[in-house]
């Protein structure tokens, strides 16, 4: 075992510290980083040598959960071990991912591995910061060659003050959540949500996150400094290769020269693809002509064209401030939407923006439809859920439909949080379960952002009493490579600009403030600068799409769908739950069997009755308040004589509560034997004459009979006036 080397440092009050030496030694780069109680283990290797085949880096980023880390045993009873990651794990995994990926260089081909394996978790601090922070630093003191280190920071708000790092109960209290990625002087990677909060507000807590991560950089540099391993050599071409690349660099280019403003001019994706194939196909014969080019090499040519059509896209922007498709650059494509466009669903929207097409659509449910949630971090249920899928045709591509990828649970994600704010949280007032479905049926960027608007038209289409419409948008940047101050914000991204520009700036929102950001840099990272012209960018470029929604559905419609299930909600007392679940839930299983409807009760007294019929709604909801609520005098009841006793009759008035009707109360004239007025099963009709100090319920029939004439109740009359037994709590003594 190397020597172990442990360094310390405080953030945010708290302790953070940094362990090299100890475990996986075998990895090129290794460390465990604790805070607080939190403990991660951060893995960095690379493959000897390159993959054959492939066009693009090869990272694989994965953030492992072990919920041994938070001394749990998974709920399952026939699997017990940790399975496919959770969308938690997904989304870690990826926020890793966009902050380390691009200090790469884009032609590395060997294969690179991080690994995020969280270790114990003190249900305080998240692991994610400290898995970033492991990420960073295995890297950083490996051999890999790699452009970083970067450091992360959580920002949160509470009563106007700003939180670094705050724990999971604060952030509870916060109004926002921005997760920054930086390096020293720029901005790399950021995620948040937020509670409508304004521009400027937003640009402050991002900020206030890069300020103080970037005063961790000397305690990495020395980390760096002490334990660090000499970078391995890029993999570059001998003197022979390297002639020959720029040779075959001379003849790419002679051949693309004036070929891209034609191709500049076509409108719409598929004119434009079938344009490009041209090119590509003609460059490809040309090479194939040329003796002095072998196979190899016409493959590596052909492979170019995509390289200078960045460099010539990036410099139609910032030459000439005009787009590919011959927009300005704050333009906005064209917008459409609609709501209401499948008959039995409980709401859809369909939005469009340019040749991006997103169909959404709502499910209301009752509260029991609630995703469980029982995760190493987190427990508890949640009743607002967002999907989103992202088929191959949307693309004009043929692929294998699979289970959602990482970045199809990502885009959800997004689009979840962005609409979250906006979700009514009162259950008494509004307590279905919301599931929202976003298919892409055709994209050219920004799909996510387009599921946002077709998702807030669908909830208002569905009748979902939401504060306010979303919408989003995705910004832009071009940036001269030699010279950074050199740059152009774009508004309305789409396909070719967000694979030939520096960055993807997602932002959604209502019309008061920002809901949610997720930012990508290709470049390296952007000054603050850039953050803050961007937010304001986007804040106009929303302002117009939220009008052209506005257009379509202004607001919630007042009446949900008929197909969808109604749900009536009211209180009983706390005391009386137990009476409707009855032993073992026979009470509650037997309302729920002979009325199908779904029955949710809170802790609280909290019932909600779910059922597409108003009339099986109704008949448990009487059932049930039958059952909750308190018998008094002078009510008329028809009920079911359950039991005889010598003297008396017990009769139903509610379900499970018994009155009894003393044997001189069944009739005006006397009754000597009580099988001989009132048999087991029989119907009677009682009136409630009182209720004893111990709750016993005393009832009468013969007071709802007619009082025979002549009859003074004095027994002077030609009918004996019944003997009065003495009573105790309403029960005849000798019948005891």
């Amino acid at each position: 075992m190397s020597e172990v080397k442990i360094f310390e440092h405080e953030l945010a009050g708290r302790s953070l510290r940094v362990e090299v030496g100890r475990l996986a030694g075998q990895a090129h780069g290794a460390c465990t980083v604790q805070y607080g109680d939190t403990v991660i283990l951060a893995t960095a290797v690379q493959a000897p040598s390159p993959r054959e085949g492939i066009d693009y880096f090869p990272l694989t980023v994965d953030y492992e959960e072990r919920l041994y880390a938070a001394g749990k045993i998974k709920g399952s009873r026939f699997i017990k071990r940790e399975g496919r990651p959770t969308d938690e794990a997904v989304l870690n995994s990826r926020l890793i991912d966009r902050s380390l990926r691009p200090f790469f260089r884009e032609s590395e081909r060997r294969d690179v591995q991080v690994v995020a394996t969280v270790l114990s978790v003190d249900q305080e601090n998240d692991p994610d910061v400290p898995s970033l922070l492991g990420a960073s630093l295995a890297l950083a003191i490996s051999p890999i060659p790699w452009g970083g280190p970067v450091a992360a920071a959580r920002v949160g708000r509470i009563n106007g003050e700003w939180v670094l790092n705050p724990s999971y109960e604060a952030r509870l209290k916060s109004d926002l959540e921005v997760f920054v990625a930086g390096t020293e002087t720029e901005v790399v990677m950021i995620e948040a949500s937020a509670r409508e909060i304004p521009e400027e507000v937003m640009t402050e807590a991002i900020n206030f996150g890069h300020k103080h991560l970037a005063r961790l950089f000397p305690f990495i540099k020395e980390i760096v400094a002490a334990v660090g391993q000499a970078k391995r050599a890029d993999l570059a071409p001998d003197a022979e290769e390297a002639e020959a690349e720029t040779k075959l660099h001379s003849k790419v280019a002679a051949y693309l020269q004036g070929k891209f403003e034609t191709l500049f001019a076509r409108r719409g994706k598929e004119a434009y693809r079938q344009a490009l194939a041209e090119i590509t196909a003609g460059l490809d014969e040309t090479l194939k002509a040329d003796n002095d080019v072998s196979k190899e090499a016409r493959v590596q040519g052909v492979g170019l064209v995509q390289e200078y059509l960045d460099k010539a896209a990036r410099e139609l922007v910032l030459s000439k401030g005009i787009r590919v498709d011959g927009r300005t650059l704050d333009e906005i494509r064209p917008l459409s939407s609609t709501v209401a466009i499948l008959p039995r669903t409980h709401g859809s929207g369909l939005f469009q923006r340019g040749e991006t097409q997103v169909l959404s659509v709502v499910t209301l449910g009752s509260p029991s439809d609630e995703q469980t949630l029982d995760g190493m971090e987190e427990d508890g249920k949640k009743r607002f859920m967002h999907h989103y899928n992202f088929p191959g045709f949307s693309v004009g591509e043929a692929k294998p439909v699979r289970s959602p990828g990482r970045r199809e649970i990502g885009h959800g994600a997004l689009v979840e949080k962005a609409l979250e704010p906006v979700i009514p949280t009162d259950k008494a007032t509004f307590p279905y379960t919301i599931r929202v479905v976003s298919e892409v049926l055709s994209s050219n960027g920004s799909s996510s952002q387009a599921s946002i608007c077709g998702s807030s038209l669908a909830l208002m289409d569905a009748g979902v009493p939401i504060s306010a419409p979303v919408a989003g948008i995705a910004m832009g940047l071009i940036t001269d490579p030699n010279d950074k101050s050199r740059y152009r914000i774009l508004t309305d991204i789409q396909g070719i600009e967000d694979h030939s520009g520096d960055m993807d700036f997602k932002v959604a929102g209502t019309a008061r403030g920002v809901t949610a950001i997720q930012l990508d840099i290709k470049l390296g990272g952007i000054p603050d600068q850039i953050v803050s012209e961007t937010l304001v960018k986007a804040r106009a470029a929303r302002e117009k799409i939220l009008a052209t929604m506005a257009q379509t559905i202004s607001a919630p419609r007042p009446e949900m769908s008929p197909f969808a299930p109604r749900i009536t909600s009211f209180n009983i007392p706390v005391d009386k739950i137990r009476d409707v679940i009855g032993p073992g839930g026979k009470m509650i299983n037997e309302i729920i069997d002979a009325t199908g409807v779904t029955i949710d009760i809170e802790d609280d007294g909290l019932v909600m009755v779910t059922s597409v019929s108003a009339e099986a709604a109704q008949k448990a909801i009487d059932w049930i308040k039958n059952i909750t609520r308190e018998v008094e005098v002078g009510e008329v009841f028809t009920g079911k004589v359950t039991r005889l006793m010598n003297f008396g009759a017990f009769v139903e008035v509610l379900p499970k509560q018994e009155g009894l009707v003393h044997i001189s109360e069944l009739s005006w004239q006397r009754v000597n034997n009580i099988e001989d007025a009132v048999k087991v099963g029989d119907t009677l009709e009682v009136k409630v004459m009182e209720i004893d100090d111990m709750g016993r319920i005393n009832l009468s029939h013969k007071q709802l009979l007619p009082k025979p004439e002549g009859y003074d109740g004095q027994g002077d009359n030609n009918f004996e006036r019944p003997r009065r037994p003495q009573r105790s709590g309403g029960f005849n003594r000798r019948g005891r």
